[in-house]
């Protein structure tokens, strides 16, 4: 247990080291781009930099065209993906259900030097995301109103 807390503490110095200390003249820092689920046809990852009403018409045209849409969302963009999935929601008008996943992805970011002289460090670091099911319900209130009826039916028989 000890080693485990030690290694947060290692890497809590490094980003303070990272924060106070880091030259942009010496060093780049690159941040990985992170590491993706499938991509199927239904998957739509949600960013800052999208124009909302696209993302929004392009789920909405997945949904039209299919019987869901999966919505993912890292960080910053959690929020926009939420609001997202609730916009498609509400256009469904009662048929339109979500189910909601949430997870932590490991980003991976490199220090690359400027110079010969320092080495190239990478560090990771954790950032919440969000998986958002949209589907379209199934009508069971009509099939058990079918149900209750035929059996209303055969009672009367």
């Amino acid at each position: 247990m000890q080693q485990v807390s030690d290694k947060k503490t290692d890497a809590n110095e490094k980003r303070k080291y990272l924060k106070d200390y880091l030259d942009d003249e010496e060093f780049i820092l690159r941040k990985r781009l992170p590491r993706k689920l499938p991509k199927r046809n239904c998957d739509v990852y949600v960013t800052r930099k999208t124009d909302f009403k696209m993302q929004l018409a392009r789920c909405q045209k997945l949904l039209d065209n299919g019987n869901d849409v999966y919505v993912h969302g890292l960080g910053a963009a959690i929020n926009r993906a939420i609001n997202l999935a609730l916009q498609l929601k509400a256009r469904g008008l009662g048929t339109i259900e979500v189910g909601i996943h949430t997870s932590t992805v490991e980003l991976v970011d490199d220090l690359e030097p400027q110079n010969d002289d320092l080495d190239h460090e990478t560090f990771t670091r954790n950032n919440s995301a969000v998986h958002i099911r949209v589907f379209r319900q199934q009508n069971l209130r009509v099939d058990d109103n079918e149900d209750q009826s035929k059996k209303q039916n055969q009672a009367k028989t």
